[in-house]
């Protein structure tokens, strides 16, 4: 019998290894969603990314929706409420089809396709109907060969945005002076009222325009937007936003942005400008592909308005950049575009590896769209970023929702790692300065599944020895610098700053016998699961092999000993946010 889902006080509670029903029931919903890493690891993305966004405990379980919705779908037969969010998907998607495919027998088959695969959905609804309009979306751009039906909408939306934008009415509306500030004491106060006056102005305009078809943006409509009527009756609303741009003291923010629609963005990146003005980094998420009026990464190249609107903004193509990749982008770039890897609503398990370390990287998400609204605020489930959500409803109302990241995430800033990195780095140059070699030791830590704490003292007890028989060294082991709440990514950042630093006489890679020997002063003899390891089982270790091999052509004095190179290049990329290895290649 499956554990009824409604017997639990909070989503939050239904987990893994409550019971193997309630087990099956939710890899259920994550096969038939097409989410599970475990089947399509090319597709979705580990737990360990997932972990860089949705702040999770070790056996939690998200689902990328609502409160409501996950609970729907848990429920045995189909509730009215979710059948007509399925219908609310098939009625989109037949206007879609019927708008923009002419050719009536290519229509006629893969409307008739899609009415299978929502038939299917409705006999088991287990699919999220966001996921089902994504897969027959997919079905339509393959079948007809229209690769973008709202191309040109897109383009109109913004065409006419721009020219409001550049009208005397949004001047007016964004630049029009209020009455004076009699509280104000400083003139940095003064200053910081000012910008966050237009940050409010900008947000609560570029929201009144979600509603709007291509022929409304003009300046009457802007006029008739009531704007400053709407701030005045809630003077206190945007005192959140004012105090999260204020930041912790520890400088500018990085921010992401999350935009909804085009001719939207116009004003959104006007938004962005204002943010930048004030010393803050911003980057805009763009879609990989069609999501209806979305706007996509690749719009900018057949849309003049929008190719100027952000011509001095800087485009990352890459989707899988590394930590350090990107936070030298985000350093010598104010204003970064990247694609947040999907064609559908914000969904964490298909967002790109550039996408998740982007959020992770910034302090602030600023979220804008109903959706992004029920993905973000109307979930239990708390994140790693605290989120600003901002929308209209369908009565024009505007809504401000602010979600702080969990208490319990720490953020470990580049600055924050940078100088960790300069303490290690400083105390290499000492010893240095008092004559003594330098030794780097890279060993196993997590590349044996359930052995981290076992790997930590392998490698401490080893070198513990070693410091007892060697004479004027000086050794550093990682093992000795891990600091909880640090994941891979922050930790191979600062370690291959402090690898590139030039203090390092000698690399020594983990043999099989230093474990062995490892072992025999522990007075035990070598498990199996440790029997002929060595640092190339290790992707880390691997990684730090290239990076030693970069650093010798720099400075052929660098001694490398340990496993010779070419036996650890059968790796293969290190995982995305993880501490052990992925599988090995074949070797040729």
């Amino acid at each position: 019998m499956v554990t009824d889902a409604s017997s639990f006080d909070s989503v939050l509670d239904i987990n893994y290894g409550i019971d193997p029903e309630l087990d099956a029931l939710l890899l259920h919903l994550m096969t038939e969603n097409h989410l599970e890493y475990s089947i399509d690891p090319g597709k979705n993305a580990s737990r360990e990314q997932i972990r860089f966004m949705v702040a999770m405990e070790n056996n939690e379980f998200y689902a990328p929706c609502s409160d409501w919705m996950f609970l729907q779908l848990l429920k045995p037969g189909l509730p009215d409420q979710l059948l007509a969010e399925y219908i609310q998907q098939w009625k989109m998607f037949i206007r879609l089809a019927r708008e923009h495919c002419t050719d009536r027998y290519i229509r006629r088959r893969f409307v008739g396709l899609c009415r299978h695969k929502f038939r299917m959905a409705l006999a088991s609804p287990i699919v999220i109907p966001s996921r089902l309009m994504k897969r027959m979306i997919t079905i339509l751009m393959t079948q007809s060969g229209i690769d973008d039906p709202y191309a040109e909408i897109r383009r109109g939306l913004n065409r006419r945005a721009g020219e409001v934008v550049e009208g005397q009415a949004f001047d007016a509306a964004i630049n029009a002076c209020r009455e004076s500030h009699p509280g104000c004491t400083r003139i940095d106060d003064l200053r910081f009222s000012i910008n966050m006056l237009e940050i409010e102005r900008l947000m609560r305009i570029s929201t009144a325009t979600d509603a709007w078809e291509e022929s409304q943006f003009c300046e009457s409509e802007l006029r008739a937007c009531g704007i400053e009527q709407e701030m005045d009756a809630t003077p206190r609303e945007f005192d959140g936003v004012a105090e999260a741009l204020r930041g912790q003291g520890d400088g500018p923010l990085k921010i992401l942005m999350l935009p909804k629609r085009s001719g939207g963005l116009m004003f959104d990146i006007r938004l962005i400008r204002s943010l930048l003005r004030m010393g803050h980094k911003v980057v805009l998420a763009l879609k990989e592909g069609f999501y209806f009026d979305h706007p996509t990464f690749w719009d900018r190249d057949g849309d003049p308005v929008l190719d100027k609107a952000l011509h001095d903004a800087h485009f990352v193509a890459e989707d899988r950049l590394s930590k350090n990749e990107l936070l030298s982008i985000m350093r010598e770039y104010p204003f970064v575009v990247i694609s947040d890897g999907t064609r559908e609503r914000i969904n964490p398990y298909r967002t790109s590896v550039t996408f998740a370390r982007a959020w992770k990287e910034c302090d602030l998400i600023l979220a804008k769209g109903e959706g992004k609204y029920r993905r973000f605020i109307q979930t239990s489930h708390t994140f790693t970023r605290d989120i600003i959500c901002y929308f209209r409803d369908e009565q024009g109302s505007f809504h401000l929702h602010f979600k702080p990241k969990a208490e319990w995430v720490s953020k470990f800033s580049e600055n924050y790692i940078r100088g960790k990195a300069e303490s290690i780095i400083s105390k290499m140059r000492q010893a240095r300065n008092d004559g003594r070699t330098v030794i780097f030791y890279s060993g196993i830590i997590g590349s044996v599944p359930g052995q981290v704490d076992m790997a930590i003292k392998v490698m401490t007890t080893f070198v513990a020895d070693l410091r007892t028989w060697l004479d004027s060294v000086f050794i550093i082991n990682p093992a000795e610098h891990f600091e909880e709440g640090m994941d891979a990514d922050d930790l191979m950042f600062m370690w291959e700053m402090v690898q590139r630093s030039g203090y390092i006489n000698i690399w020594r890679f983990q043999s099989h016998s230093d474990i062995e020997r490892s072992f025999d002063l522990m007075g035990a003899k070598v498990p199996p699961v440790w029997a002929g390891k060595d640092a190339t089982y290790s992707t880390g270790c691997t990684k730090e092999m290239h990076i030693a091999l970069d650093v010798q052509r720099r400075q052929p004095e660098l001694q490398i000993i340990g496993p010779s190179p070419e036996k650890f290049f059968r790796r293969r990329e290190y995982g995305v946010g993880k501490f052990c290895d992925v599988a090995i290649d074949k070797c040729d």
